[in-house]
């Protein structure tokens, strides 16, 4: 498919002061096409439920607001996966933030270039998340479009190849290893030996002896002696 297609992007601003508002809203109508503003909140407590209730791509968030800070909205939600631009006056919290994984800290007045840079971020972050991580294979009877990260190992089978999911379901199709391997090396999947491809966040151990690589489902996948290096490389890293 076309990787250049940008899909929208779901935003929140949430920032007490009217200019801040403005300033933002006219550069993002004015530079980012793919990004829709769908609520603007004044506080913390509004913007929270804003996230809860639109289930936003990216959150822009200042950091001093009347009732508590940006920090505090981005810890009301540990596990959901939204992108959070903040845009401070204070250069004081950005270690805060950067410790809960902020895409970017931009200090006001804003700096188009740096703005930009930091979409340009938050593009790639979201196209990594897993809604944005959505593959369709063919079998014989239908079509399916499958969560890439549900994906534990896909293995040859001659000209066909078995996908084996995190669900304990698999699926045959008629690609062949290498088709597969394209397909999915930009996910994160990794080719262990010429019958063996797996989804990297699923390796829990290399049983470097008897060159096995060891799967969170307990699957032990063989590793090739020329795969070997690359391996351990990805397990160390």
């Amino acid at each position: 498919g076309n990787k250049n297609v940008n899909r929208m992007i779901k935003s929140i601003i949430i920032e007490d002061e009217k200019l801040s508002r403005d300033v933002l809203r006219s550069v993002i109508t004015q530079y980012c096409s793919d990004i829709v503003i769908c609520k603007e909140c004044v506080d913390a407590k509004s913007g929270i439920e804003a996230i809860k209730a639109l289930r936003p791509d990216l959150v822009f968030l200042d950091i001093e607001m009347p009732d508590g800070t940006g920090l505090d909205v981005i810890r009301a939600f540990e596990n959901d996966v939204f992108s959070v631009v903040i845009i401070s006056a204070y250069e004081h919290y950005a270690i805060d933030a950067f410790h809960l994984s902020v895409v970017d800290y931009l200090l006001k007045p804003i700096d188009i270039d740096d703005f930009m840079n930091a979409i340009k971020k938050v593009r790639k972050v979201l196209r990594q998340n897993s809604s944005h991580r959505r593959i369709v294979l063919s079998t014989s009877d239908k079509v399916n479009v499958v969560n890439v990260d549900d994906i534990i190992h896909c293995a040859s089978d001659n000209y066909y190849t078995v996908f084996y999911f995190v669900d304990g379901t698999s699926m045959m199709i008629s690609k062949t290893l290498k088709e597969v391997e394209e397909m999915l090396e930009e996910y994160g999947f990794t080719r262990t030996h010429k019958s063996h491809l797996v989804n990297n966040n699923f390796i829990t151990n290399f049983i470097k002896d008897d060159m096995i690589l060891v799967l969170k489902d307990d699957t032990k996948v063989p590793v090739s002696r020329r795969k070997k290096d690359n391996i351990v490389r990805l397990i160390h890293n």
